[in-house]
């Protein structure tokens, strides 16, 4: 990103514009809110895969064309007193999964843990932001989701699993939480958007052909991905020299807790087309497990003895060649300590993505540095 023509916007004016086009195309003011609030959580973490660049590809365009219902109507399927199955019915999937994490929320508050699985919703946005919904609240979250067929099972060439985040959320004593927010893949569809809209090539090892050779042609993967000509490896890379069986393995409990407890979708039938090749609902299926901490232990003990793991594991000796140890949330801490007071930083394939939803909804009453 440094040789581009970037603009830092600030979080509020890009939040709102953001809860202006989701209301433009027809989105509820309350549920816009929500979710402006999802993309621009993952703008201030550093993870530009899934803020304002999702906001036209993900969202807009899909509304617009009639695979995604902006107002969301949720039917609740089955509940007990801990549990629950909710159909989104292909609505937003960031209202539908905070409603539904709330939920499992509540019942971790009342009984200790809670747990909603989700069927036929659309794509949530960053899993992190739903584990750090419970760490909030002291509790620790852990969410999955599944996805459009991306990632190809050890030993295999087709993308039959999607990116499938395992994500957990869990509090301690320091300043940021411990939060494990990561795809099963080597790397996911959203960071190869981010290379491709910054002109680069990816890193050998990402992706596969359907010969099982490695690609590094960034544009033209995307396009092979949806066509199923290539396929992202499982964390691990390829084979199982380098572990990744485990990854694969990881990918499909994710796709099974998607799509089995809640009776959803999964697999090919997550592509997006019918067999006609005609647009469809991704109809994507998510878990929310909700963990009160003081159901265990006092909360502050708790804490105490996770930050110390932490503590612990980032004083531990260092390789010759390193700087520091991290432990997961702690890069994302430092984005946001970096970005608070600069903003989102818009490369010049955002400028004309937001360029374009403004102009088409008339959102005149915006104006950004980079239109001078």
């Amino acid at each position: 990103m440094e040789n581009e023509n970037i603009y830092w916007i600030p979080f509020d004016l890009m939040e709102q514009f953001m809860v202006d086009v989701f209301k433009g195309v027809g989105v509820p003011p309350e549920d816009a809110k929500i979710c402006a609030d999802v993309l621009i959580t993952a703008d201030k973490r550093g993870i530009d895969s899934h803020g304002i660049g999702r906001l036209k590809p993900i969202y807009y365009d899909r509304i617009k064309a009639g695979i995604q219902e902006p107002v969301t109507k949720m039917e609740i399927i089955r509940e007990g007193p801990t549990t629950a199955v909710i159909d989104g019915h292909n609505g937003m999937g960031h209202v539908i999964s905070y409603r539904a994490n709330q939920m499992a929320i509540e019942k971790a508050t009342a009984y200790g843990m809670g747990m909603v699985a989700v069927r036929n919703s659309t794509h949530y946005g960053i899993a992190g932001y739903y584990a750090l919904m419970a760490v909030e609240k002291g509790m620790i979250g852990i969410t999955g989701s599944n996805a459009r067929p991306s990632i190809a099972p050890t030993f295999g060439v087709e993308n039959m699993l999607g990116t499938n985040p395992l994500t957990f959320g869990i509090p301690t004593d320091e300043e940021f939480p411990f939060v494990l927010d990561c795809a099963t893949s080597v790397s996911q569809r959203g960071k190869i958007e981010v290379y491709n809209r910054q002109g680069q090539e990816i890193p050998p090892g990402w992706v596969i052909d359907e010969n099982g050779k490695t690609r590094t042609d960034t544009a033209q993967i995307l396009v092979d991905l949806v066509k199923g000509k290539a396929a992202l490896t499982p964390l691990g890379g390829l084979g199982e020299e380098q572990g990744g069986y485990k990854g694969y393995g990881y990918a499909t409990v994710v796709e099974i807790l998607s799509a089995a407890l809640q009776q959803g979708a999964f697999l090919k039938a997550l592509s997006g087309y019918d067999e006609n090749s005609r647009m469809q609902p991704y109809r994507l299926g998510h878990f929310f497990i909700a963990i009160d901490v003081e159901a265990f232990t006092d909360l502050e003990l708790f804490k105490k003895t996770t930050g110390d793991i932490l503590r612990q594991l980032r004083a531990s000796r260092l390789s010759p060649d390193a700087q520091r140890i991290y432990t997961a949330g702690e890069k994302e801490y430092l984005a946001w300590l970096e970005r608070k007071d600069r903003g989102v930083p818009v490369n010049q394939a955002l400028q004309k993505d937001m360029l374009a939803m403004k102009n088409e909804l008339g959102l005149h009453q915006y104006h950004f540095p980079f239109e001078n």
